[in-house]
């Protein structure tokens, strides 16, 4: 069976010793500065796009609310400079079940944005994607780091365009609730559980946390896993090299149970935890004035969409911390959106082209809440200071970088609602004392995924 482990990504040490640095840095900057360039403004075209009228594309991807809308400026302009009608379609998890049902049915999306390195290969396995078109390749050599390009190929073809990144190791936190309780941002793992008690005990509770995503859940263990055990484990993991039985998951599982397993830790405890979504984890987060629903919130850059949802504005009063290192050093996950064309279309090939390009990147940019992998982004096309920074830690770790690991893993064990890996952290949420029937769980689904 093919080995997902062999694209991957998830910024390592020195990448984000240098994102720490900034992302703090930028903690104390009032997150106002104004880019150095239009930031409202379209800058003059740097891509040659075909003229294509009366042409009628659609576009499939799991994004909703903000960052759906957010999105959909960036079509307005491929619909501005080639004359082609876009109509966004709005998928569900897993999102190859979702493709192969609209394939079945005769009716496929031109272009999809896939979210899992294990969805990108599930679409060139069941022959739906087509290789990238010699103009969007162009701009895949100008723009982006040989890693990268490599994420979004498949046996040594190119078939992705990765549009959209992320940094999965990020706390944002309330900063009246942290000046309130007398809290500093954490920098080990010890440090956090210390200021999750003083938080609590000051009548608020530390962390929300979106259990009912399990994506989320996910992205809590292979921080602490790839900090804990160290990447060489993690590379063993993400390729189901050792099984998910291996006392290096023991380890991580204990450890996340030290804060899973305070129920004054979590916002409405356990079973709040787990009946909150991800919107709204960020955004109880972020109002309530210094008594908020939860101190902290775990997630990627991607957070800040969702931070503009409230009045707190971030810079002022979000402001953000890296993952606190568990180990010898902090860890930086990294994620990231494939664009796919599934269709061998003329529109399809031509809005892999524009998604390739620093055009499209940043109207998204200007938007907040998005981090572009395409090192040609300008980065006063970015809003404030902590995203502008976030980005050029991005760049600046050109290909040192390893891939989110349920992203890397087969859909059925890392990204399918209610199954897999995603089910057994739900599970240890409602009962973090049970560290070795969760492993049993995750090597039993894993072992049946991967085929080994």
């Amino acid at each position: 069976m093919r080995r997902h482990g062999t694209s991957r990504t998830t910024l390592t040490w020195t990448a984000l010793a240098a994102a720490g640095a900034l992302v703090l840095s930028a903690c104390g900057d009032d997150g106002k500065k104004e880019p150095q360039g239009p930031a409202g403004t379209t800058a003059a075209p740097r891509v040659e796009l075909p003229k294509l009228p009366g042409e009628k594309l659609e576009v499939a991807a799991v994004w909703t609310g903000p960052e759906q809308a957010n999105f959909t400026k960036v079509l307005k302009e491929f619909e501005k400079r080639t004359g082609a009608s876009v109509t966004f379609v709005p998928a569900q998890d897993p999102i190859v079940t979702f493709l192969g049902s609209k394939i079945a049915g005769g009716a496929p999306p031109d272009v999809a944005l896939l979210p899992q390195v294990g969805a990108l290969v599930s679409a060139v396995q069941n022959k739906w994607a087509q290789p990238v078109g010699p103009e969007a390749a162009a701009q895949l050599d100008a723009n982006y780091s040989p890693g990268w390009k490599k994420l979004g190929a498949v046996d040594g073809t190119q078939y992705g365009v990765y549009y959209k990144a992320a940094n999965k190791s990020l706390i944002w936190y309330n900063a009246k609730a942290f000046e309130a309780a007398g809290v500093k941002p954490p920098k080990t793992w010890k440090e956090l559980i210390t200021a999750a008690d003083t938080l609590s005990a000051s009548g608020t509770p530390a962390v929300s946390v979106a259990g009912a995503d399990g994506w989320t859940l996910t992205d809590w263990f292979e921080n602490i896993y790839l900090s804990q055990a160290g990447p060489e484990k993690y590379d063993q993991l993400a390729k189901h090299q050792i099984k998910w039985t291996d006392d290096s998951v023991k380890q991580a599982l204990t450890t996340l149970g030290e804060l899973f397993g305070r129920k004054d830790f979590l916002a409405g405890g356990p079973s709040g935890a787990l009946s909150t979504e991800f919107p709204k984890s960020v955004t109880q987060t972020f109002t309530g004035g210094d008594r908020p629903a939860a101190a902290m919130v775990f997630e990627g850059d991607f957070v800040a969409v969702n931070i503009a949802q409230t009045k707190a504005k971030v810079g002022e009063d979000a402001l953000v911390f890296p993952f606190p290192a568990v180990g010898a050093k902090a860890p930086v996950v990294s994620g990231g959106d494939v664009a796919v064309a599934l269709k061998p279309s003329k529109g399809a090939q031509a809005l892999l082209t524009f998604l390739a390009s620093a055009d499209a990147a940043e109207i998204q940019a200007r938007e907040g809440g998005f981090v572009s992998p395409n090192k040609a982004v300008d980065p006063a096309a970015y809003p404030n200071d902590i995203q502008r920074n976030i980005a050029k830690a991005l760049i600046a770790s050109g290909d040192d970088f390893r891939f989110d690991m349920s992203d890397q893993a087969p859909a059925a064990f890392g990204g399918t609602p209610g199954a897999g890996e995603w089910k057994a952290l739900q599970d240890f949420l409602a009962n973090p004392s049970d560290v070795a029937g969760t492993q049993a769980k995750l090597e039993a689904d894993a072992a049946k995924a991967y085929g080994n």
